[in-house]
């Protein structure tokens, strides 16, 4: 008896150890672009400031346009994107504060190695453009107001093309499913670089066309405003912010690499 009554202390009190210790770790919510999620990016670099601060970071993975407005209405504490012209809207508004460059890499067209409209020889990026239009050969867009979509939207109207018609097609999917769309499809369209190498193994698509500066994809980390939106976990936002920007985090962020290959180029320290 004597030894069973010790048993179910032992039980209790372990329980309320462990009990104790889930209610201390925090978590920190943030919305993200799909890219950073379907890179990979953030399994390796979220996990290293979980350690560090004993947090949960619980990430929310969208398209750029939705992620922003997510944090404007206060439904998380942090927002990590790459859209630049629509970031600094928000900060203008006093949505965000704090917003930190983190990395960069850049956008690429993809598509058959048939390549239809031969936009391998083509000169600028709204000149590869230009020619899928020309020929019709099929696009899938992301056509969600992501970041990728921004860019991509931006491109056409350089190119002085509006995009429509059966070639043209609007998934409302994020990187990863748009890629594997147009893999099936054999069909071309535009990615940010570290999704398209986390997913090179996985279709038969090829890089067409890179290189050009308008094709350049910066990522910003930004706090969500505390003044708009009091209850937010600020200091805990502004750990992380610190932690992705720091020397520990951009080395993460460097060394992160599939079949040898960079995904992103830290910005802070190199």
């Amino acid at each position: 008896m004597i030894m069973k009554k010790w048993l179910s202390i032992a039980t209790v009190v372990t329980i309320s150890l462990l009990s104790v210790t889930a209610q201390a770790v925090e978590h920190l919510k943030m919305s993200t672009t799909t890219s950073t999620e379907n890179s990979g990016l953030l399994a390796v670099l979220d996990p290293a400031f979980e350690a560090k601060y004993n947090v949960k970071v619980d990430v929310i993975a969208v398209g750029t346009g939705k992620a922003l407005k997510i944090g404007s209405n206060g439904d998380v504490d942090v927002v990590f994107v790459h859209a630049p012209a629509a970031e600094l809207k928000y900060v203008e508004n006093g949505d965000f504060i704090d917003r930190k460059a983190v990395m960069h890499n850049d956008f690429v067209i993809v598509g058959s190695v048939t390549d239809p409209a031969n936009i391998a020889q083509a000169k600028s990026a709204t000149e590869a453009l230009q020619r899928i239009a020309m020929t019709k050969a099929d696009f899938i867009s992301r056509g969600d107001d992501s970041g990728t979509h921004k860019k991509e939207k931006l491109l056409w109207l350089a190119a002085d093309v509006k995009p429509e018609g059966s070639w043209y097609i609007q998934a409302g999917q994020g990187m990863g499913a748009v890629l594997t769309i147009a893999d099936e499809k054999q069909a071309y369209a535009m990615a940010d670089r570290g999704t398209q190498i986390a997913y090179a193994d996985k279709m038969s698509l090829k890089v067409l066309f890179e290189g050009d500066e308008a094709l350049f994809n910066p990522y910003h980390v930004m706090a969500v405003n505390p003044a708009k939106q009091p209850h937010v976990k600020y200091d805990l936002a502004k750990k992380y912010i610190e932690f992705v920007t720091s020397e520990e985090g951009q080395a993460i962020i460097a060394g992160f690499n599939k079949s040898g290959q960079q995904l992103f180029y830290p910005d802070v320290v190199n």
